[in-house]
């Protein structure tokens, strides 16, 4: 019999004897199976002993085979390796410029140029985190503190993110000495005839407690920098005090410093350039990373002259180069015999492509070595590479047109739309006649066929469609445009736009282009 009193079928499933049991029992679900004694390893698995692959088992034949890597973070642009191939010359000549801040000087401003994936950044941490070290060693007081200025863009940010951090240092500092004003207090008071006081700069025990209640005094002032609502000019004198409590040499590095001036000018710029006259304990050098080597053309005079004291280049990658990068970190990251020969040589060589990018060339392995994984393979092969690299392109394709302004992204819904429909040498006419119809559509300001036609230049610049300006002979000249990218992925990340997601039927925009 079952736990209700009914003679229980041994081949009646417990579903079925369910709708006879008491609503009111405890820990039952609707099916009234006691939930406490459920146990996943007792499941029918049925006459032919299959399981439910969907309720159960899912991640453990994903855990079945052997992992191809040893350790996948040495692949990703975050990880800062112990030895960087190839930038010997140019991690020397930082270092020879941020030594003085060892012996207690200020040093010289630094820009670092070079296109994306050249080891910049890793170059800049690497030096600054054997600075660190070097400091400590020599109890010298010299920190670094790094500002992604993509992320952080605005002079606000910029600097209230620098002041909370120097205010966490300096609350950091401050606990530390009064701790070991407590201890030195202890002492003197358990031996008041020493002369434990004699080499301090403490002539009494009450002296020392002056100085603990200034302490807390200091540490109850200092106020984190909200990330909105505080006027500019009070952030940078927050900043500015917590910089200043105490001696130190700063190196404040400023990656992506392109994109700061871009969007907030140069005046975040003019102030850490200029603050070293007013300070009285501490010294601030700053080392601006950027893709861009002609940013600082838009800078005013004063600040490029005392921020580009100090100019570094950073060269493409050649592909023997790559090759050395990708060995030296794939023997951390994978599994011994984890990789086929040809697997590094190939990932060399489409990275060359793209200027000598290392950051592309550990993204093609790291990848080709997931889908490897995926596919349950015993190692990477050269096919694995193959699909990485497609994969990346569509993924970059993707990126980049999710993130297109709305007219952009209404100028390449129309030429799709040709496209689709057969349309062959599309000129810029016909896009512009469509754009227009979808303008009106989506009730979106239409621009003039001129700016238009500026647009789709930009996306030829970004490698969207390929547009050539061809002669028409007495008709004068005009764009025939078609499309780089993968049709249908492109429209679906368009029609996933909220805007262009409202039209419903695009068959009358095609139409339009033989108007006018």
């Amino acid at each position: 019999m079952d736990e209700t009193g009914n003679d229980a079928d041994p081949n009646t499933p417990d579903r079925e004897s369910s709708e006879e049991t008491d609503d009111d029992q405890p820990d039952r679900d609707n099916f009234g199976t006691d939930l406490d004694d459920v146990v996943l390893d007792d499941i029918d698995t049925g006459e032919d002993g299959a399981t439910d692959e969907a309720s159960r088992g899912l991640f453990d034949d994903l855990l079945s085979g052997e992992p191809i890597f040893e350790n996948k973070e040495v692949l990703r642009p975050s990880y800062t390796p112990h030895k960087l191939p190839h930038r010997e010359e140019q991690i020397n000549n930082i270092a020879t410029i941020l030594v003085s801040a060892l012996r207690g000087d200020t040093p010289s401003n630094i820009l670092i140029y070079g296109k994306t994936g050249t080891g910049k950044t890793a170059s800049a941490k690497f030096v600054s985190e054997e600075l660190e070290t070097t400091s400590q060693k020599y109890e010298v007081p010299c920190m670094v503190e790094y500002i992604n200025c993509e992320v952080t863009d605005t002079q606000y940010r910029v600097l209230a993110q620098l002041a909370n951090k120097f205010i966490e240092q300096n609350r950091t500092y401050i606990g530390d000495r009064i701790e070991e004003l407590d201890t030195l207090r202890e002492r003197a008071t358990s031996n008041p005839d020493g002369d434990l006081l004699a080499e301090t700069d403490f002539a009494t025990v009450d002296e020392i407690d002056a100085e603990i209640e200034r302490l807390e005094a200091d540490r109850a002032e200092f106020e984190e920098v909200p990330m909105t609502g505080w006027p500019t000019d009070r952030v940078y004198s927050s900043f500015f005090d917590a910089v200043d409590y105490h001696e130190r040499v700063v190196v404040i590095m400023l990656d992506e410093i392109d994109k700061l001036v871009e969007k907030s000018g140069d005046d975040t710029l003019y102030n850490l350039s200029r603050m070293n006259s007013e300070l009285e304990r501490s010294r601030v050098s700053i080392m601006g990373i950027s893709n861009d080597l002609k940013f600082t053309d838009f800078l005013d005079p004063r600040v490029k002259s005392s921020l580009g004291e100090e100019e570094i280049v950073f060269p493409p990658y050649d592909a023997t180069q790559l090759r050395d990068i990708l060995d030296h970190r794939s023997d951390v990251a994978f599994k011994s015999d984890a990789l086929t020969d040809d697997v590094i040589p190939l990932c060399a060589a489409f990275a060359a492509q793209e200027h000598g990018d290392a950051r592309r060339a550990l993204d093609l392995l790291r990848t080709a070595g997931e889908l490897a994984e995926r596919d349950q393979t015993d190692c990477v092969e050269e096919d694995h590479v193959r699909q990485a690299q497609e994969k990346i392109e569509l993924d970059r394709v993707v990126e980049v047109v999710r993130t297109l302004p709305t007219q952009s992204k209404i100028v390449l819904f129309a030429i799709i739309l040709l496209e689709k429909n057969g349309v062959h040498n599309i000129n810029t006419g016909e896009v512009f006649n469509i754009y227009k119809r979808l303008c009106e559509e989506i009730d979106a300001d239409v621009l003039t066929q001129r700016r238009v036609t500026d647009l789709i230049s930009e996306l030829d610049m970004l490698g969207i469609v390929n547009a050539v300006v061809v002669s028409k002979g007495r008709y004068g000249r005009t764009k025939e445009i078609s499309l780089s990218v993968p049709i249908d992925e492109t429209e679906a990340v368009l029609l996933s736009d909220s805007r262009l997601g409202d039209i419903e039927d695009v068959q009358p925009f095609v139409q339009a282009r033989f108007d006018n």
